[in-house]
């Protein structure tokens, strides 16, 4: 089964500094489950759904849509952390969307949607990165020290169970 979505991925120094912040929370905040490998950690855009095999037009409508997306880099502080309610994920996130961020979420939509391309995702977007599965004890939204991250890029990914994720297509944003 292929899980296709688009992405932020941080980079590499950001993915360290998640890990360090991630070890920290655990012991302060312990709530059992099993972290994310850092090679895991994205922000999900929009997430397109499961298939097997992938249909061929969908993916070269897909890459066309982001070809098209003209969106200036931006800053997405990581200044929070908490759960889904039922969902048993410990994220990382922030307070406020950073207008780059939203004008991201609502460029790439607008570009599938004029090339029928469906989305699974919700109608609101709460950006978050996951950190923790199978978590114990909900936890609200709770101020962090903030990490930086400036975003100057999103990808397609190809998730596949037990596999790397596979890049589809990579876009500069600026």
């Amino acid at each position: 089964m292929h899980r296709l979505f688009f992405a932020l991925t941080p980079p590499d120094d950001l993915r360290r500094r998640i890990v360090d912040t991630a070890a920290a929370l655990e012991r302060e905040h312990a709530a059992g489950g099993r972290r994310l490998k850092p090679e895991r950690y994205h922000v999900t855009l929009q997430f397109l759904g499961d298939f097997q095999p992938v249909p061929e037009r969908l993916l070269e409508d897909a890459l066309a849509a982001a070809s098209s997306v003209r969106v200036p880099g931006f800053d997405l502080p990581l200044d929070c952390m908490g759960s889904f309610r039922g969902a048993n994920v410990r994220w990382l996130g922030c307070q406020t969307v950073p207008d780059g961020l939203r004008a991201l979420w609502d460029s790439l939509g607008h570009a599938l949607m004029q090339r029928r391309v469906p989305v699974k995702s919700s109608g609101s977007f709460v950006p978050h990165l996951t950190i923790q599965r199978d978590v114990h004890r909900h936890l609200p939204p709770t101020p962090i020290t903030p990490l930086p991250w400036h975003v100057n890029e999103f990808v397609l990914f190809d998730s596949r169970s037990g596999r790397p994720y596979d890049v589809l297509g990579r876009w500069s944003l600026g």
